[in-house]
């Protein structure tokens, strides 16, 4: 039987359509993808939206715009802005030190010694905290048992946190850069702060405000679930009740049902679920200036480079704000966005930007890791999307 390769009739939107069909549909015919939903934002209008391929491919079930995806790290500009809500009212500081809320959490450098963490370094992925995913086998996160927050279901973020306090930090907090689970750690914060779980905390802070209902650390209709599949040959595989998914360093241990165990802790940096639209929606919110969640001068410092300039040996002429990456050097960085683009993307298979001098968002959420985050898929629609424009 065939399937319907998307759900929506759209008007001709001119060669912008064009290209990002031919890519979104290159994608799917050379099996990289099993399905995607794709928004496209500019002047506060969306000039395109598509969903294309299948949500479950072993059910034949269609992708619809509406389907709900595990976000991973799409997780983290969410929890960052409810970070900065608390940072406007006054509750937490950005020079704080974590243990202001953490009293235990008191990992060592490799000499030894104690560091002190504060609430930016957390932020920018400056606080010496790394991934185990990005270590060898054996290395000291696995030997703890460190959780990435995308498997290990059942497991509390107090036990979680014990562990990682246990393990080394990589280099002292501010001194370098590094990809890390501090936004799981900052999520613990936003807890003790609070007073309630991170969920109830991100709906009152950032999904409340925008009403938006579909993203959450839970899965509020589980039949508009998309399915999760990984980079395989001849097409991709479907995940298991878990999965390893190979990085450069490492792998990561996926276990797609975690989100269903209520024991499972709401991991700050990848532990969400949610749609297309609530993406674009609250992306949107910071383009257009933070209102009604963020002031401009948040904003503003959230997409300056505050990362002392230690993103740059990792990629040239990129920086990292509060909560995504930013391009400082288009050419140095050998991209098309403008200075100040902001991006990043979820290792379940999804990409955004945000580009704001030419007042564009766009969210690409698919099925599929990690060609979906990294592959030539992401690259194809972006130049897609800039070519059209």
């Amino acid at each position: 039987m065939s399937l319907p390769l998307e759900n929506a009739s759209r008007p001709s939107l001119g060669s912008l359509a064009e290209g990002v069909d031919a890519a979104i549909d290159a994608a799917l015919t050379d099996k990289r993808l099993v399905g995607a939903v794709v928004l496209i934002s500019r002047n506060g209008e969306q000039i395109y939206r598509r969903a294309a391929g299948l949500a479950d491919r072993e059910n034949g079930v269609a992708m619809r715009e509406e389907t709900i995806f595990r976000l991973a790290s799409v997780t983290k500009p969410i929890v960052t802005i409810a970070a900065m809500r608390l940072v406007e009212q006054g509750r937490i500081g950005l020079d704080d030190p974590i243990t202001k809320w953490l009293p235990d959490f008191r990992p060592h450098l490799l000499d030894g010694s104690e560091a002190v963490i504060r609430i930016r370094h957390l932020l920018t992925h400056t606080s010496g905290v790394g991934y185990a995913f990005a270590e060898e086998e054996g290395g000291p996160y696995h030997r703890a048992g460190v959780s990435d927050g995308l498997g290990e279901p059942g497991l509390s973020l107090a036990e979680n946190l014990r562990r990682l306090a246990g393990a080394p930090l990589r280099f002292a907090p501010g001194d370098d850069w590094q990809y890390s689970l501090a936004m799981d750690v900052l999520g613990g914060i936003i807890e003790k702060e609070t007073g309630g779980s991170l969920d109830e905390a991100v709906a009152e802070l950032v999904t409340g405000p925008l009403g938006l209902v579909d993203t959450a650390f839970s899965v509020r209709d589980p039949s508009r679930l998309a399915a999760p599949y990984m980079n395989g040959s001849p097409e991709p595989q479907r995940m298991g009740d878990e999965a390893l998914v190979p990085m450069p360093e490492g792998f990561i241990r996926f276990a797609p049902d975690r989100i269903f165990d209520p024991a499972s802790y709401h991991s700050g940096g990848a532990g969400m679920a949610g749609t297309t639209d609530d993406v674009l929606a609250i992306l949107e919110t910071v383009r257009k200036g933070g209102a009604p969640l963020l002031s401009a001068d948040t904003v503003k410092a959230m997409t300056t480079d505050q990362a002392g300039g230690h993103m740059q040996p990792l990629m040239p002429g990129f920086g990292f704000g509060y909560g995504w990456s930013l391009v400082t050097d288009p050419a140095a960085a050998g991209v098309p966005f403008s200075a100040g683009t902001i991006r990043w993307g979820g290792v379940y298979g999804h990409s955004w930007f945000v580009d704001p001098e030419k007042k564009l968002t766009v969210v690409a959420l698919t099925n599929t890791a990690l060609e979906g985050m990294w592959g030539q898929f992401t690259i194809d629609l972006r130049d897609a999307v800039y070519a059209g424009l």
